[in-house]
């Protein structure tokens, strides 16, 4: 279980992040003077180095978008320049990719935080640019809606690049896309001129995911814990019916992939913050604020409760709670992560997903006036950040081209580098978890700095 630091305050972590900020530049440039354009997207690091899968480019726009990250925090124009002028000459494609459920990582992160920075008036106004970003955005949105199944009961989901079966936990993130869509006015276009609001699919996807992917300890099945999370649910495409949980990347149906459950807890808390940002009108006819708000707590809640319980003191996950090497461990949860250990790898890029998760809802709850619980949420996802920011998960080695160290791809498939001596992955990065790093330092500088409130969908 983490150990909540209750006297950390986000000053406190001020040098941390300037020192994060500090070792992330070069590393960004040493990416970009190697990348070929065209090329297979870097994924995750060998040996220091970052290398492809060539696999749907998933995270082709976490690189673009940790460049414009870095110039938000830095105000250092050679990163806006890799990221701004990259976006605009190789992520077209993944604007209009009908074939993956990750419009959310790729196309936010990079049209959107360019979009959102022309906002705030970060990067010069430019009507042109302006109008480019927010093509894109919208078209993404509804690519992305358009990826539909129908399921039993008037319920639906965007379908994972599995089928139109799969539901995947991750795609809970890609909401950021419809929701971005929606908020420039756009609608998905269907059959006979039927026009299909965006906002509709976004809430109906995360009624599915809450439903059938998050468990709240009620009976459901054997394994029925509260904040439980499957990475992947199943359902009967001719009539619509759930059949399963299933897991890609996870160790089984019924234990939880921990960066699953962090695309969770952090997609819910954004969301969360968007709906906040809507008017009542908007969402009547989806049972009104109280009852899309109701459902988006409780599933927030569960998966940030189980984070917390289901944990190593210092806020790093291993990969999967049920990992079947945690039961040579002993206590593990009862001390910090052991990267080095020789039974199962950690994963400090679900560690840094789930800080926003934790952050996001502490603040929810602040303005909701529940600061007991808020107060947990929060300075739990203090004590998680801290941890990152430091060794020996942060990666202060200029010859490594990674910025956040022992992150884990894919380890059923054995993706993941096992350096020599070792008996588990270790050592290296993941492009996701890197720009979530950098994401979790933007907002928390954001917060001390007292500038506008970080989020998707613009101040």
């Amino acid at each position: 279980m983490i150990k909540i630091d209750s006297q950390l305050r986000p000053i406190h972590l001020k040098k941390k992040v300037e020192r994060m900020w500090e070792v992330s530049g070069p590393k960004i440039l040493s990416i970009a003077r190697e990348e070929t354009p065209g090329a297979a997207a870097p994924v995750f690091t060998v040996q220091g180095k970052y290398t492809a899968r060539g696999w749907t480019e998933w995270t082709q726009g976490f690189f673009y978008g940790s460049a414009i990250l870095q110039f938000d925090a830095f105000w250092d124009e050679a990163f806006l320049k890799v990221g701004r002028e990259r976006t605009i000459r190789h992520m077209a494609h993944h604007v209009t990719h009908v074939g993956v459920h990750d419009h959310g990582f790729n196309n936010v992160s990079t049209y959107g935080n360019l979009w959102r920075l022309m906002r705030e008036g970060r990067i010069p106004a430019n009507e042109r640019e302006q109008d480019l970003y927010e093509l894109a955005l919208k078209s993404s949105g509804a690519v992305q809606a358009n990826r539909w199944t129908f399921a039993a009961g008037g319920e639906g989901f965007i379908y994972s690049f599995n089928g139109p079966h799969s539901l995947f936990a991750d795609t809970i993130r890609s909401l950021r896309s419809l929701a971005l869509s929606h908020r420039l006015g756009h609608v998905l276009m269907g059959e006979r001129d039927e026009k299909i609001t965006l906002l509709q699919r976004l809430i109906e996807h995360a009624r599915t995911t809450a439903k059938w992917g998050v468990y709240y300890g009620g009976g459901r099945d054997h394994y029925d814990v509260r904040g439980r999370v499957a990475h992947e649910s199943i359902f009967n495409v001719n009539d619509g019916s759930y059949r399963c949980p299933n897991s890609q990347q996870g160790y089984s149906p019924f234990t939880t992939w921990t960066r699953g459950l962090a695309w969770i807890m952090c997609g819910f808390a954004e969301q969360l913050e968007f709906i906040a940002a809507l008017k009542d009108e908007e969402l009547k006819p989806f049972g009104g604020r109280d009852a899309v708000e109701t459902f988006m707590l409780a599933v927030a809640r569960a998966t940030c409760d189980f984070y917390i319980e289901q944990t190593p003191s210092d806020g790093v996950p291993y990969w999967d709670t049920g990992a079947p090497g945690l039961r040579s461990m002993g206590n593990y949860l009862d001390r910090p992560a052991e990267p080095f250990n020789d039974f199962e790898p950690v994963d400090s890029s679900a560690a840094a997903i789930a800080v926003q998760g934790l952050l996001r809802l502490g603040n929810i709850l602040t303005k909701r006036g529940q600061l007991a619980d808020s107060e947990r949420y929060w300075q739990a996802g203090l004590t998680v950040l801290n941890t990152l920011l430091g060794e020996p998960y942060l990666s202060v080695d200029l010859n490594h081209q990674g910025l956040l160290l022992h992150s884990v791809y894919h380890r059923p498939n054995g993706w993941d580098y096992i350096p020599q001596n070792r008996r588990v992955p270790c050592g290296e990065s993941g492009m996701w978890g890197d720009y979530h790093l950098r994401e979790a330092a933007l907002y928390l500088e954001r917060i001390y700095e007292e500038k506008p409130y970080l989020t998707f969908f613009g101040s």
